[in-house]
């Protein structure tokens, strides 16, 4: 059976609170956008790509046997990533939270850096280790078998959510930063949103009573 909507509609839910959320892609990729320009911004969203592309085929291929075989570590990487998803909204909302909008000077690049620096931001991006290991498990139904198939729809909706979302980032950035440099009001208000949704989302998986994966 395919993948249900509602677990597509799931993990996209997540992956748009998490892309939204500040951290180390969206920092890099406003920086380098506002520094460079918007086309190495581009660049270096292809290396954030090729990032995801490793994460989503390791989380394939491995996942279901794994959690299969050890039910109890499904458990604790649950609870981990509803840990760390509340971390997140917490670093949000705290008074001096963060914004991606106050971008930091690069050096100028050459493309292949450009690449090379996405790539390498987001493979050590902790928020897409936790979404791969831990909450992008909690939408595939054993049930419906084909559990790697299952993964591998999700991961494609996750990262068409996150480069639909970074690629509008990019292209805006330099007008973001500015607007939002001059109305402090608004970065409260977008930090306090991603905040509350993090929260749910995390409150949701913790909740959560479904057991580690089956086989395929």
């Amino acid at each position: 059976m395919p993948t249900s909507p509602h677990a597509l509609l799931g993990i996209a839910a997540v992956a748009l609170g998490l892309v939204l959320t500040p951290g180390p892609n969206m920092i890099y990729l406003v920086s380098r956008s506002v520094t460079q320009g918007r086309r190495a911004g581009l660049v270096s969203l292809t290396g954030v790509a090729a990032g995801f592309l490793v994460y989503l085929l390791a989380a394939t291929a491995g996942l279901a046997t794994v959690f299969s075989l050890v039910p109890a570590l499904y458990t604790a990487l649950k609870l981990g990533g509803a840990a760390y998803l509340l971390w997140l909204a917490w670093k949000a909302v705290r008074p001096g939270g963060e914004s991606a909008f106050t971008p930091k000077a690069l050096p100028i690049d050459p493309p292949r850096r450009l690449f090379a620096m996405g790539f390498v931001t987001n493979l050590l991006n902790p928020k897409i280790a936790i979404l791969y290991v831990s909450l992008l498990p909690q939408f595939v139904d054993p049930a419906r078998g084909h559990v790697g198939g299952q993964s591998l729809a999700l991961g494609l909706t996750q990262i068409t959510v996150a480069l639909t979302v970074n690629a509008l980032i990019v292209l805006s950035a330099g007008s973001l930063a500015s607007f939002l440099g001059r109305r402090p009001t608004w970065l409260r208000v977008q930090r306090y949103l991603m905040g509350t949704v993090l929260a749910g989302l995390a409150v949701r998986i913790a909740a959560d009573r479904s057991r580690a994966l089956a086989s395929p």
